[in-house]
């Protein structure tokens, strides 16, 4: 199977609708979304919208999704997170809203080789930023690749022969990471609508488990779009400034 994998959207509609149409180009049999689909952006509702006509077979929500719905309250986001996640609250529409509140809670299991979260396999809160956060939660994850978000930053980890090492990110438009027999791998594919690496390009992946192939991507969208939206909408003007940048 061909997955196509997604997080960390943040309703940036120009982002997600770029990766969608490149990702038909290399062909997928179904996708996995692996959290915070809202907050900073100013199209929630239509990229919710776009989310559930992908029909995905494994989703979890993400720690934005959760305040965005009124499950959890905005403690310990900044003023700006608040501010924007606060105006998702008010924008979303009533079923959209119940949608987000419905999200299941990750680790999700997919199939024999896959496995989903946001944050990390022991808790969908927790960053995974450096090898010591990895041990951890290689350990926990269950199938031999497991998918996380929340960091915003791509990155790859093995675990071979009792031996965690991170894989390195690479700043071409595509590379190819081979999962080798008797390994784990925990990836990031990076986020979709708000890349934090210092990279503006939307990032997503496309994991194929006949091949045991995970293929990172990277390309361009039109960000001044996004960042009009932002704008006209009233949200905090460093969130469509940081789309230029990536940070």
């Amino acid at each position: 199977m061909r997955y196509l994998v997604l997080t960390d959207i943040h309703a940036n509609l120009e982002a997600l609708d770029a990766c969608l149409a490149d990702a038909t180009t290399r062909r997928y049999g179904a996708s996995v979304v692996l959290g915070d689909l809202v907050g900073y952006g100013a199209d929630p509702n239509v990229v919710i919208e776009r989310i559930q006509a992908l029909a995905p077979v494994a989703i979890v929500r993400g720690n934005h999704d959760k305040v965005a719905c009124g499950l959890e309250q905005a403690e310990g986001f900044n003023a700006v997170a608040k501010s924007a996640v606060y105006w998702t609250l008010d924008t979303l529409t009533p079923a959209n809203r119940s949608w987000l509140a419905n999200l299941p809670e990750g680790p999700t299991t997919v199939d024999d080789v896959v496995e989903i979260c946001h944050g990390s396999p022991f808790d969908e809160d927790a960053y995974i930023f450096d090898e010591l956060d990895a041990v951890r939660a290689l350990k926990a994850s269950t199938r031999p690749l497991c998918l996380f978000g929340h960091t915003h930053y791509p990155a790859a980890f093995e675990l071979a022969d009792g031996t965690v090492d991170s894989l390195g990110r690479s700043t071409a438009p595509e590379a190819h990471l081979p999962l080798r027999d008797g390994a784990k791998y925990l990836v990031n594919p990076g986020s979709v609508g708000q890349p934090r690496d210092g990279d503006p390009r939307a990032a997503y992946a496309i994991v194929d488990t006949d091949a045991m192939d995970v293929e990172l991507i990277r390309l361009e969208y039109p960000i001044a779009r996004a960042q009009s939206k932002v704008m006209k909408a009233g949200l905090p003007e460093m969130l469509a400034q940081r789309l230029s940048v990536g940070r």
